[in-house]
């Protein structure tokens, strides 16, 4: 797989794939993160999105291997820095410390959502590149990736919409109770 894409330049592929992989080793990290907050202030609302949250760390850890194969398969070294890989580590680095200094999981959520709108973009462009290139097998895997991120970006939007209407209107406002998302400001 991606051998079409790698044709015109293998350096360049590996680049980008490199930074895609830099992207989902740090949204492992950030979900790690997440969890274990959720996890010292467990909740029956908290323990209700649990394992969702649990589920997309997982498919998260899973972009990241399946991108390091890639790499190797490549002939690449799934550990180097790349020019891409040096920007996006760069740039996610706020992100980041929200993430890691912060315990209110509003701010956590805040923080995820837009490491989620930054992921959709990335395996968005490799499926771009991919059609470009003619190379069908990659731009599948690539969709199929992007499509759990989607997943991932609607659901944590759905979280941060819910915070927000609660910060906004306080304690009474009337939210639906079955998305267990109520208590989780306390």
């Amino acid at each position: 797989m991606l051998e079409r894409m790698a044709r015109n330049s293998r350096e360049k592929t590996l680049d980008f794939l490199n930074e895609r992989l830099a992207f989902e080793r740090a949204g492992v990290k950030l979900y790690d993160r997440v969890l274990e907050v959720m996890a010292s202030r467990a909740s029956e609302d908290t323990e209700r999105i649990r394992s969702t949250m649990q589920q997309h760390r997982d498919e998260e850890k899973e972009h990241e291997e399946w991108l390091e194969a890639q790499v190797r398969s490549l002939g690449g070294d799934a550990h180097a820095t790349t020019e891409r890989s040096e920007l996006v580590t760069r740039e996610s680095k706020g992100i980041e410390e929200v993430v890691m200094s912060d315990a209110q999981l509003p701010h956590l959520f805040h923080a995820l959502l837009a490491a989620e709108l930054v992921d959709n973009a990335g395996w968005d462009l490799l499926a771009q590149l991919a059609d470009e290139a003619g190379d069908h097998e990659a731009e599948r895997a690539f969709k199929k990736r992007l499509h759990e991120e989607e997943d991932h970006l609607v659901y944590v939007r759905k979280i941060v919409e819910k915070l927000s209407l609660r910060d906004l209107l306080g304690e009474d406002a009337k939210l639906p109770r079955s998305d267990g998302l109520l208590g989780m400001l306390s």
